[in-house]
């Protein structure tokens, strides 16, 4: 059994007016930085941050009525836990979720907020995905599959519906990959509707599952990746299917790239996408030339991330702009040195963030010392006329790389 357009359009009439129609729209600012005409559709907007609710509600409407009695039973990072969660208490369906045990704070306290039963196992989905299994025998709960479900994949295609219905102008959609759901069911919908259309997946380097598969390679996994959401070693036997059917190519992006993706969707279309949700764009920024002039769709898959995350990528993706600096300088150590220092980074209009003075563990003379300076700047150039400023005043001055 396969998907069709059919199933995708009835899952759509299922999920219209309980589900969020989410907004796709150009982006100026990104299409200027690409090259291509970009368009976004921001399911980070749904009501539980993700695309995820759309498949999860249509298996939910599926089941029997004895099978919704009983209950049900997921596995996810997060966005489908949160789905699943949501969607069975407005039915009334008791629902237990297995999340691995580094699953994002904030997505385990939402997921309990929804009145599910949360269970922490695992290190990774893989490992919570067997204890899941093994619960829904033992617990004679229905499992909610996160991506390999023909219900699952048909609920995840509406979005394309929805894209191609306000955009049929698109020739590309870019679309994240982790078991493989969100792809098949918009590759599926997308292709029928515009055969010429191409679709192209992207996961991270960490964890590029499908990639693998489906040229038939061994893939190595890392530890931990920035998009959990789509941290999936192992990808659906329906998806798979799929994709080998109908995308035409899948990329990988690295941890940099996403934290990239983050902080530009932030600062130019002010929305927070967590690592997954941002993945498409990644892809985009890494390879502009192939999207050039293209018509682009890319799916913002969720925004749940976790705050204190979210800051740290801020943060380092100052530093790659060069709006965040660490500059280095000897001065001699007496009283007024770094009076005279500051005095200096004032006049090149740059703002101290932090000083750390260092005496002791230094090989300079013991009249001497090293300042460091943490420094908000404008740009690399602005931080190279500083370290310009600083030696025309007679001091050795250098930046401080990000590895130091």
């Amino acid at each position: 059994m396969t998907v069709t357009l059919e199933d995708i359009r009835a899952a759509a009439d299922l999920l219209r007016g309980q589900v969020v129609d989410t907004p796709c729209l150009h982006s100026r600012t990104l299409s200027e930085i690409t090259g291509a005409q970009v368009w976004l559709k921001f399911e980070n907007h749904q009501f539980t941050a993700s695309f995820k609710e759309r498949g999860a509600l249509v298996k939910l409407l599926a089941l029997s009525p004895e099978a919704a009695k009983q209950g049900v039973i997921a596995c996810s990072a997060g966005n489908h836990a949160q789905g699943v969660a949501y969607h069975a208490s407005r039915l009334g369906i008791p629902a237990v979720i297995v999340m691995p045990r580094h699953t994002p704070f904030v997505k385990v306290e939402h997921t309990r907020r929804h009145g599910a039963e949360v269970i922490l196992h695992g290190e990774n989905f893989d490992e919570a995905k067997a204890e899941a299994r093994a619960l829904a025998v033992s617990r004679h709960l229905t499992l909610v599959h996160p991506y390999d479900d023909e219900k699952i994949v048909a609920g995840q295609g509406t979005i394309a519906l929805e894209m191609l219905a306000a955009h049929p102008q698109l020739d590309t959609l870019v679309v994240a990959i982790g078991g493989g759901g969100l792809i098949a069911g918009m590759a599926t919908a997308a292709k029928a509707l515009n055969p010429a259309i191409e679709v192209i997946g992207v996961e991270t380097e960490r964890f590029p599952s499908m990639y693998h598969a489906v040229r038939g390679t061994h893939a190595a996994f890392g530890a931990s990746t920035i998009a959990e959401g789509i941290a999936v070693k192992e990808p659906g036997r329906i998806t798979q299917a799929i994709v080998e059917r109908l995308v035409s190519d899948i990329v990988l992006v690295d941890e940099g790239d996403i934290e990239q993706a983050i902080v530009m969707l932030l600062e130019i279309e002010k929305t927070v996408v967590e690592g997954a949700g941002a993945a498409s764009l990644a892809a985009l920024l890494k390879e502009p030339g192939r999207y050039a002039g293209r018509q682009v769709g890319l799916v913002l898959c969720g925004g749940n991330i976790d705050p204190l995350v979210l800051a740290e990528i801020i943060e380092r993706g100052m530093v790659r702009g060069g709006r965040l600096a660490r500059v280095r300088v000897q001065v001699r150590d007496l009283p007024g040195s770094l009076a005279r220092v500051t005095g200096l980074l004032a006049d090149q209009n740059a703002n101290i963030e932090e000083v750390h003075h260092q005496r002791a563990f230094t090989h300079l003379a013991v009249q001497d010392a090293e300042v460091d300076f943490v420094l908000k700047t404008r740009s690399h150039a602005h931080v190279a006329e500083i370290v310009e400023a600083l030696t025309r005043a007679g001091y050795l001055a250098r930046v401080r790389n990000s590895d130091e």
